[in-house]
């Protein structure tokens, strides 16, 4: 006998005569890969590329949640091309770290000169989003932070998954808006005014509350049901194919209540940044300095331990900071911690 196996991403686009008992009737959904698939697959693209002895699979396997078999062909790919143009005989961490953030992110811009008052509003965004994660605890650790333009991102802060997650709780989704507007808020508190640089994180947050509200059923005022639907034909677009079985009345109320959960999460982070000012201008002053940390170097801001020079405390129009007292530790100013910065 033949079998026939088909594959697609659109499954919501075929034919509904195609699906027919005795034509495709079996159907498999194949998900993005977990942590051992991750690995496997990672051990399949690393067959006849050198790797040092410092790459570990499993820890890659760990720092790629949500990657697809592609993404993490593309990622081994991006690393040997790293290493062949640093005259390296074999991959290192280094290169696996520098093209994971390619993937993720995009390409490193460095032709790109920013002005003073551009670094500035980047260096306190990308700290309001890190600090805003560092007091939410459902949210992944900061794996790395960034100043530097990246595709379309002027900068980045990069999260590490602690593990594979099939769904989210509602206090999760809550602390990731949070998060998502810790860039805008830093911006309203430091500098007095907001920039187009948080369109991205707001667009983010919206969608987000709005499947709270409207797929998820968290929203307390209008309870567990699911308003829309999604069945028309999806090539009239998304606008046209999205069917509202709701009134207007209701469609208010929807509006309202996800302008309700942006502002609560808004609170929420204005609360945590006013509250731990002194961390956000002192992480603020080291990544105007240094450009990029690591998760390590981000603790030590945190601890108190790593602290801007002088010279980058005053172009942001900051007050040196003191010392914080420790076992006797002394804090570094500026310089480099435990790891070296990527660059």
């Amino acid at each position: 006998g033949v079998i026939m196996i088909a594959a697609t991403n659109r499954p919501d686009i075929l034919d509904p005569a195609l699906m027919r008992p005795g034509r495709f009737d079996r159907q498999v959904m194949v998900g993005y890969p977990d942590i051992k698939g991750r690995e496997e697959i990672l051990r399949v693209h690393a067959k006849g590329k050198p790797l040092a002895p410092d790459v570990v699979l499993s820890t890659i396997a760990k720092s790629t949640a949500g990657f697809t078999g592609a993404d993490l062909e593309n990622l081994l790919n991006e690393a040997a091309l790293l290493a062949a143009r640093k005259n390296h005989r074999a991959i290192t961490m280094e290169e696996i770290e520098e093209a994971t953030i390619k993937v993720v992110v995009g390409t490193e811009k460095k032709s790109r000169v920013m002005s003073e008052k551009e670094k500035k509003l980047t260096a306190y965004h990308e700290a309001g989003h890190a600090i805003a994660t560092y007091y939410c605890k459902t949210q992944d650790p900061v794996h790395q932070i960034s100043i530097i333009p990246r595709g379309m991102a002027g900068g980045y802060t990069m999260h590490l998954p602690t593990e594979d997650r099939s769904y989210k709780s509602r206090d999760e989704m809550r602390e990731e808006l949070v998060v998502l507007l810790g860039g805008r808020v830093a911006e309203a508190l430091v500098l007095d005014d907001i920039s187009t640089g948080a369109s991205n994180d707001i667009e983010r947050a919206t969608k987000i509350a709005r499947a709270m509200v409207t797929k998820y059923g968290m929203s307390e005022k209008l309870g567990p049901i699911t308003y829309g639907s999604d069945d028309s034909n999806p090539f009239l677009g998304k606008e046209m194919g999205h069917i509202s079985n709701y009134s207007e009345q209701t469609a208010s109320e929807i509006d309202e209540e996800i302008q309700s959960i942006i502002s609560t999460a808004y609170q929420k982070t204005e609360k945590i940044l006013t509250d731990h000012i002194d961390e956000l201008h002192r992480l603020a002053g080291v990544l105007y300095e240094k450009e990029k940390i690591d998760g390590v170097e981000f603790q030590q801001v945190m601890d108190g331990n790593l602290l801007p020079s002088g010279m980058a405390a005053q172009a942001l129009g900051q007050e040196p900071q003191a010392a914080l007292p420790e076992d006797g530790a002394q804090p570094q100013e500026g310089g480099s911690a435990s790891q070296q910065d990527q660059d």
